[in-house]
Parts: C-alpha cells; sequence; structure tokens
C-alpha cells in the first residue's frame, strides 16, 4: 500500500503539471516511479499517459492543431527507430547529457532571440528529436512545445494531447508486439487511475492562471526543468 500511495503521488503531481500546461507527466513520474518500482516504467506509465492525453483531448478537442499533429509524426516514426539505435549504441549518461544540454540551449535561445514557429519543416524535425528522445530517455515532449509556446494555451495543450495519444498508442503497439505488455501490469494502472484523474481535474482551474505571458513562461520552465533532470541523471547515473 506505500508504494501504491508513493506511485500515486507521482502520478498525481504529473497529472497536475501535464495538464496544465500541456506536457511534463513524465518528467515527474518516470523518475519517482522507477524509484518506486522499476515495473511501473514505461509500460504502466505509458497507459497512464495515454489516460491523460484522452482526457485533455477530450476537454480542448476544438483546440488542436491536425496539420501540426499530422507533421509531427511524420517525424515521430523514424524518431523512434533513432531512439531505439541510441539505446543500442550510446552509453545511457552521455545521450542523456547530449539531450539535457540541446533542450537548455533551445531555451535559452528562445528567451534571447530564437522566436520558434510551427512550419511544416520544423514540425517534422520536431517530431524526430520527439521520438528520439522520447524513446531513449522518456522525455520527449520539449520539442514540440517549444514550437507551439507562442500559441494560445489550449492550442498548446490540445495539440500535445493528441501527439501524446497517438504517441503512447504507437509505443504500447510495439511493446505488445515484443512481448513486453502483461496483465499485472495493467492491474497497477487501475490503482493508479483514481490519482491520475484527481490531477487532471485539479488542473482545470490551474490552467485559467496560464495565458499569454504566463502560457510561454510555463512552457519554458518545465522544459528547463526537463533538461536540467536529464543533465542531473548523466552526472549521478
Amino acid at each position: 500500500m506505500p508504494e501504491i500511495l508513493l506511485a500515486g503521488a507521482a502520478v498525481f503531481a504529473g497529472a497536475l503539471v501535464q495538464g496544465s500546461v500541456g506536457y511534463g507527466m513524465n518528467l515527474v513520474a518516470a523518475p519517482l516511479l522507477a524509484l518506486v518500482d522499476p515495473r511501473l516504467v514505461p509500460v504502466p506509465l505509458l497507459v497512464v499517459a495515454l489516460a491523460h492525453a484522452a482526457l485533455a483531448f477530450g476537454r480542448e478537442f476544438r483546440d488542436v492543431d491536425w496539420r501540426g499533429v499530422g507533421y509531427v509524426m511524420v517525424g515521430r516514426l523514424p524518431g523512434t527507430a533513432l531512439g531505439v539505435l541510441a539505446v543500442a549504441l550510446l552509453a545511457e549518461r552521455p545521450f542523456a547529457a547530449i539531450v539535457g544540454a540541446a533542450v537548455l540551449a533551445c531555451v535559452v535561445l528562445s528567451v534571447v532571440s530564437w522566436t520558434p514557429r510551427p512550419t511544416p519543416g520544423a514540425l517534422v524535425v520536431a517530431g524526430v528529436a520527439s521520438g528520439t528522445f522520447g524513446t531513449a530517455s522518456s522525455i520527449g515532449g520539449p520539442p514540440i512545445a517549444l514550437l507551439y509556446q507562442h500559441e494560445s494555451g489550449p492550442r498548446i495543450r490540445a495539440t500535445l494531447a493528441a501527439c501524446f495519444g497517438v504517441g503512447s498508442s504507437l509505443s504500447l503497439l510495439a511493446l505488445g508486439v515484443a512481448g513486453q505488455v502483461h496483465g499485472y501490469q495493467l492491474t497497477t494502472v487501475l490503482w493508479l487511475l483514481p490519482f491520475l484523474v484527481a490531477g487532471f481535474l485539479l488542473s482545470g482551474p490551474a490552467r485559467r492562471f496560464l495565458y499569454g505571458r504566463r502560457m510561454r513562461v510555463a512552457v519554458l520552465s518545465v522544459a528547463a526543468a526537463s533538461a536540467l533532470a536529464l543533465l542531473a541523471r548523466s552526472a549521478v547515473g
């Protein structure tokens, strides 16, 4: 029971952050879930992320940038393959450091001078980066979120929810084909769903404060936190 409560607290916090900003579930929940029980990552977390994406999509589906989602998915497929290759060929700690440094550099450029926009080419590149980073390091939201940082809050959250929904489904399908999805994992998810729903519901009032410049600051803050988490992971192992 203590393990379930700790895991539930991690999912609650992740759902609150992602429901408010549009991404951040893995940043908050993945490290804590891995500490509580390594079997909670990746399959149970992917199912939880898929459930959250469905809830977020249902809340703001009218604001989805479907054109952007399509371009991101074009890049995500080869990006996922690159992520698998990176896991096979590269040491985890140096790769995490590279990803963290890249994300942090994008955040700094965004603050100083860079004004990214979700153009077709940029979205495909972000999809490749998201697929690679997400597969290899579990943090794939920042590349896409950075492109949408100047959009409205509902636009960011809804579009990312659609991307995460499709991406999580593809990952679960691949893991299922590989024989990595088991019944006990899905049973564990049932214990975590109430915490997920509670965090998501609390994000409703929280998102009212995130508009305009505040939303951009929130997006950049979560991206910076993701980068620093990866750098810390690479430093301490």
